[in-house]
Protein backbone atom coordinates (compact mmCIF):
# COMPACT_ATOMS: atom_id res chain seq x y z
CA UNK A 1 0.00 0.00 0.00
CA UNK A 2 3.05 2.27 -0.04
CA UNK A 3 2.98 5.40 -2.19
CA UNK A 4 5.65 6.49 -4.67
CA UNK A 5 8.04 9.32 -3.86
CA UNK A 6 10.30 10.92 -6.44
CA UNK A 7 13.66 12.08 -5.14
CA UNK A 8 15.15 14.64 -7.49
CA UNK A 9 18.74 15.77 -7.12
CA UNK A 10 19.19 19.43 -8.04
CA UNK A 11 22.02 21.91 -7.82
CA UNK A 12 21.91 24.11 -4.74
CA UNK A 13 21.56 27.36 -6.68
CA UNK A 14 18.94 29.93 -7.57
CA UNK A 15 16.35 28.68 -10.06
CA UNK A 16 16.93 24.96 -9.62
CA UNK A 17 13.65 24.16 -7.89
CA UNK A 18 11.55 26.39 -10.13
CA UNK A 19 13.01 24.59 -13.16
CA UNK A 20 11.70 21.30 -11.80
CA UNK A 21 8.27 22.63 -10.85
CA UNK A 22 7.95 24.40 -14.21
CA UNK A 23 8.70 21.21 -16.16
CA UNK A 24 6.16 19.31 -14.09
CA UNK A 25 3.43 21.93 -14.43
CA UNK A 26 3.94 22.13 -18.21
CA UNK A 27 3.44 18.36 -18.31
CA UNK A 28 0.22 18.47 -16.30
CA UNK A 29 1.80 16.95 -13.19
CA UNK A 30 0.33 18.26 -9.94
CA UNK A 31 2.33 18.38 -6.71
CA UNK A 32 0.73 16.78 -3.67
CA UNK A 33 3.63 16.97 -1.21
CA UNK A 34 7.19 18.20 -1.29
CA UNK A 35 10.24 18.58 0.84
CA UNK A 36 13.66 19.96 0.09
CA UNK A 37 16.87 19.40 2.00
CA UNK A 38 20.16 20.90 1.07
CA UNK A 39 23.84 20.30 1.28
CA UNK A 40 26.50 22.76 0.22
CA UNK A 41 26.28 21.81 -3.46
CA UNK A 42 23.18 19.69 -3.83
CA UNK A 43 19.47 19.94 -3.08
CA UNK A 44 17.39 16.85 -2.45
CA UNK A 45 13.84 17.51 -3.60
CA UNK A 46 11.30 14.91 -2.51
CA UNK A 47 7.95 14.91 -4.29
CA UNK A 48 4.63 13.14 -4.17
CA UNK A 49 2.74 13.85 -7.39
CA UNK A 50 -0.52 12.87 -9.04
CA UNK A 51 1.27 11.18 -11.98
CA UNK A 52 4.58 9.64 -10.95
CA UNK A 53 5.29 7.99 -14.33
CA UNK A 54 4.96 11.23 -16.30
CA UNK A 55 6.99 13.16 -13.74
CA UNK A 56 9.77 10.59 -13.82
CA UNK A 57 9.84 10.52 -17.63
CA UNK A 58 9.82 14.31 -18.07
CA UNK A 59 12.49 14.97 -15.47
CA UNK A 60 14.72 12.15 -16.71
CA UNK A 61 14.38 13.39 -20.30
CA UNK A 62 15.53 16.80 -19.07
CA UNK A 63 18.67 15.46 -17.45
CA UNK A 64 17.61 15.19 -13.82
CA UNK A 65 18.81 12.34 -11.65
CA UNK A 66 15.67 10.72 -10.19
CA UNK A 67 15.14 7.99 -7.66
CA UNK A 68 11.65 6.54 -7.08
CA UNK A 69 11.05 4.90 -3.71
CA UNK A 70 8.12 3.65 -1.69
CA UNK A 71 7.09 5.65 1.35
CA UNK A 72 4.19 5.44 3.79
CA UNK A 73 1.36 7.96 3.66
CA UNK A 74 -0.76 8.35 6.76
CA UNK A 75 -3.80 10.45 7.63
CA UNK A 76 -3.86 11.91 11.13
CA UNK A 77 -6.32 14.11 12.95
CA UNK A 78 -5.33 17.77 12.77
CA UNK A 79 -5.12 18.26 16.53
CA UNK A 80 -2.39 18.69 19.12
CA UNK A 81 -0.66 15.43 19.99
CA UNK A 82 -1.82 13.40 16.99
CA UNK A 83 1.58 13.44 15.28
CA UNK A 84 3.15 12.30 18.54
CA UNK A 85 0.57 9.53 18.76
CA UNK A 86 1.43 8.22 15.27
CA UNK A 87 5.17 8.46 15.88
CA UNK A 88 4.79 6.71 19.24
CA UNK A 89 3.07 3.76 17.54
CA UNK A 90 6.10 3.37 15.29
CA UNK A 91 8.53 3.87 18.15
CA UNK A 92 6.88 1.15 20.24
CA UNK A 93 7.19 -1.19 17.24
CA UNK A 94 10.91 -0.33 17.00
CA UNK A 95 10.46 1.36 13.60
CA UNK A 96 12.78 4.28 12.95
CA UNK A 97 11.44 7.26 11.00
CA UNK A 98 14.23 8.46 8.72
CA UNK A 99 12.34 11.61 7.72
CA UNK A 100 8.81 12.91 7.35
CA UNK A 101 7.01 15.82 5.74
CA UNK A 102 3.43 16.94 5.23
CA UNK A 103 1.22 16.98 2.18
CA UNK A 104 0.34 20.35 0.69
CA UNK A 105 -3.37 19.54 0.95
CA UNK A 106 -5.25 19.07 4.16
CA UNK A 107 -8.89 18.85 5.12
CA UNK A 108 -10.66 20.70 7.87
CA UNK A 109 -10.03 17.89 10.35
CA UNK A 110 -7.05 15.93 9.01
CA UNK A 111 -3.45 16.33 7.96
CA UNK A 112 -1.53 13.98 5.70
CA UNK A 113 2.05 12.86 6.30
CA UNK A 114 4.74 11.15 4.26
CA UNK A 115 6.99 8.86 6.32
CA UNK A 116 10.23 7.27 5.20
CA UNK A 117 10.99 4.18 7.25
CA UNK A 118 13.15 1.12 6.72
CA UNK A 119 10.24 -1.34 6.63
CA UNK A 120 7.10 0.08 4.98
CA UNK A 121 5.02 -3.05 5.55
CA UNK A 122 5.76 -3.10 9.28
CA UNK A 123 5.01 0.61 9.62
CA UNK A 124 1.75 0.26 7.70
CA UNK A 125 0.75 -2.72 9.83
CA UNK A 126 1.29 -1.04 13.19
CA UNK A 127 -0.22 2.28 12.07
CA UNK A 128 -3.35 0.70 10.65
CA UNK A 129 -3.55 -1.59 13.70
CA UNK A 130 -3.55 1.54 15.87
CA UNK A 131 -6.46 2.99 13.88
CA UNK A 132 -4.62 5.30 11.50
CA UNK A 133 -5.79 5.45 7.88
CA UNK A 134 -3.06 4.86 5.33
CA UNK A 135 -2.94 6.93 2.16
CA UNK A 136 -2.96 5.16 -1.19
CA UNK A 137 -2.10 6.33 -4.70
CA UNK A 138 -5.86 6.55 -5.33
CA UNK A 139 -6.22 8.91 -2.34
CA UNK A 140 -3.46 11.12 -3.69
CA UNK A 141 -5.26 11.57 -7.00
CA UNK A 142 -8.28 12.90 -5.09
CA UNK A 143 -6.35 15.55 -3.15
Amino acid sequence: MAIKQLTVFVQNKRGSVVSVTDLLSQSGVDLRALSIAETQDLGILRLIVNDEKTAERVLTENGYLIKVIDVVGVKIADAPGKLTEALSVLDRADINVEYLYAFLARTERHAYLVLRVEDNAAAESVLSGAGFKLITDADISKL
